[in-house]
């Protein structure tokens, strides 16, 4: 039996023929869709698909916001043999988007009513576009569009009359078919194409299945990016071959709509657990210490404290109670009845866990969550291997690692000669699966350099411990390099800032064989505000201006000799001179992908002007002409 998406979804819908598969809000409420509807709504707009000339191996776009229709569209895709290309809903440069259709050579594309506009932009430059398939079924259509229900109407009159045409069709998938072509963000010159097999799907399904224990009765609410690799694995299929049910948030009429709907989804889909980045998290956790605030200065306080007891009795995970008194562990309980259960209610009050992708997790954040009693576990993976490589789970788990490494799967630490590290010597992650993409659509030299020997370079640094638990680093890519050719990853520093400071929002490093690091800045405009108020001044000053710069610079002294944060990092990577920021860095300025990490090319090629002013004497000085201007328009 070839072990395809198709086969996985009849195999669960067989075992699991009554059990809520998608809840989606329609109205006042959440109503729940079950498996043996999914798999009938699937083949018929599968059917559909055969009926309107769809042949095996042809492309087919999706862009839409994560719905019942998304997860149907994309069976419905693969039944028909098809290829499916999801298309982040963020992409909003036509010419991005444009690219992407054209270079994957989709005949069709199905669309949400939200991004419609932006389909009807290019269609004439995509000569290869042969239909719109719209999902809405409220919305105002073109001649050349049609209804996606009209689709699956249609598949239900051709099952009808050709249902053995389409089992046939379906049944002969071969598990090394293409389902997916998943687009890079783009960080270089244009986008890669990362192929993902059916099979690259299921065993990464199994792999996560057999790490983390999913029950049928647990539902998530799948609250990330549904083209992402990452809530497409571990959130849709993952759930689906364990007869599980996935809730989508309520889609509003603007993206800041959409956005403030997730809390109140949150209590009302009731998650068990939720898949999650670190930008996600910090808003989770400023939102919590924003309510505990708001109660006064002895709930503050208090909840505080309780923190403190939690981070002793919790350890890092794998050390739990171990270094805490029986009367720390029963305050701990205390706290937990009196503080962080309310806290949790917030959550639905059946949240158990997230797994946090996507970027490195700050292990202040682990330890925050860990304590509320809604650990953040942290994984590691990428798109190119399906795309979880490692994943701490509630069974297992460090926190500040990146977890033990999924079954059936090899990893190696290597040097840059390729040659194999022992335990514990730190080089670049490289792994060798089933889970491993078959390689970059059109580009066979990328793809080369990506897999040698079936080995998958993934270009991140880290290390593996004793018990086999792996420690990332960051991208080989980002590193600082020194004027010596000393390397040093700067993610690790830049969270600690970014953390450890209310007045420092973003930063970035930048080191080019430079005999000193500098930083880009973007500063938390509130925070600067106030403490130069405070001191009576005005950032339209030079006094204020000065004032609010030689603030900044002391956050980041407080990690060289003497400091608060002394001996956390060599201090030859901590910046010596810092470029103020007026804009901060977002997915609409390109500056951030689509899991919101830095898109570093990109912010250093805008930037390269107040870069190389910073290596000046006069830049390397914090109250420079450059930042004081600025901190005047920041004012």
């Amino acid at each position: 039996m070839q072990r395809t998406i198709p086969q996985l979804f009849e195999t669960s819908a067989a075992h699991y023929t009554s059990n809520v598969m998608m809840w989606e809000k329609k109205g006042e409420r959440y109503q729940g869709t079950t498996y043996r509807e999914g798999k009938r709504l699937a083949r018929n707009f599968a059917a559909g698909l055969m009926s309107a000339g769809i042949e095996r191996g042809d492309r087919i776009g999706l862009i839409a916001e994560g719905s019942n229709d998304w997860v149907v569209s994309e069976l419905g895709i693969l039944y028909a043999g098809a290829v499916n290309v999801p298309l982040s809903v963020k992409i909003d440069e036509l010419s991005e988007l444009k690219f992407r259709l054209a270079h994957s050579g989709c005949r069709m594309v199905i669309v949400s009513k939200t991004q419609l506009a932006k389909i009807r932009e290019i269609k004439n430059d995509l000569p290869q576009l042969e239909k719109i398939v719209v999902l809405d079924r409220d919305a105002v259509l073109q001649v050349d569009e049609i209804p996606f229900v009209s689709i699956q109407d249609k598949g239900e009159q051709y099952l009808k009359v050709y249902e053995k045409e389409f089992t046939d069709r379906w049944q002969s998938i071969r598990e090394s078919d293409p389902a997916n072509i998943c687009y890079t963000s783009g960080t270089t010159a244009d986008p890669k194409g990362i192929i993902l097999t059916h099979r690259n799907y299921t065993a990464n399904t199994e792999q996560a299945s057999r790490l983390l224990i999913i029950p049928e009765y647990y539902c998530s609410l799948l609250i990330l990016p549904w083209d992402h690799c990452f809530a497409h694995t571990a959130g849709i299929y993952t759930l689906m071959s364990n007869g599980a049910s996935m809730a989508s948030v309520q889609v509003g009429r603007t993206t800041m709509e959409t956005l403030k709907n997730i809390p109140i989804n949150i209590k009302e889909s009731r998650p068990h657990f939720l898949l999650s980045v670190p930008a996600l998290a910090k808003n989770f956790r400023k939102n919590i210490e924003k309510g505990i605030r708001e109660k006064g200065e002895k709930i503050e306080k208090l909840f505080h404290h309780a923190l403190e007891v939690a981070y002793q009795c919790n350890g890092i995970g794998w050390d739990k109670g171990k270094n805490a008194s029986l009367a720390k562990k029963l305050e701990y309980k205390l706290y937990d009845i009196l503080l962080f259960k309310k806290v949790r209610e917030n959550f639905g009050g059946r949240l158990e866990f997230f797994i946090g992708g996507g970027a490195l997790l700050d292990i202040e954040l682990q330890r925050f969550f860990y304590a509320l009693g809604i650990p953040m576990f942290q994984g590691y993976g990428l798109t190119e291997s399906a795309p979880v490589i490692s994943a701490n789970v509630p069974q297992r788990h460090k926190l500040g690692s990146s977890g033990s490494i999924v079954p059936n799967l090899q990893v190696k630490i290597c040097d840059e000669e390729g040659n194999a590290l022992p335990v514990g010597q730190k080089g670049e992650i490289v792994v060798k699966g089933e889970n491993v993409m078959a390689g970059y659509w059109k580009n066979e030299r990328a793809t080369q350099e990506a897999i040698r020997d079936g080995w998958l370079q993934t270009g991140d640094l880290g290390y593996l411990d004793e018990d086999n638990f792996l420690y990332v680093l960051g991208r080989e890519k980002s590193l600082l390099i020194s004027h010596d050719g000393e390397k040093y990853s700067p993610e690790g520093i830049e969270e600690a800032l970014t953390e450890n400071s209310p007045l420092i929002d973003q930063v970035m490093l930048y080191n080019n064989q430079s005999s000193y690091t500098v930083a880009l800045v973007v500063p938390n405009k509130d925070a600067i505000r106030r403490f130069v108020e405070g001191l009576g001044l005005s950032l339209q000053t030079d006094e204020g201006q000065a004032a609010a710069l030689k603030l900044l610079e002391a956050e980041i002294l407080e990690y060289r000799q003497d400091g608060k944060y002394a001996g956390e990092f060599p201090e030859r990577w901590l910046p010596s001179a810092i470029a103020v920021l007026g804009e901060g860095f977002t997915e609409q300025n390109r500056f951030l992908n689509s899991t919101l990490k830095m898109v570093r090319g990109k912010i250093t090629e805008f930037y390269i002007d107040r870069i190389e002013y910073m290596f000046t004497a006069e830049g390397k000085d914090v109250c420079n002409h450059q930042n004081k201007m600025i901190m005047k328009r920041l004012g």
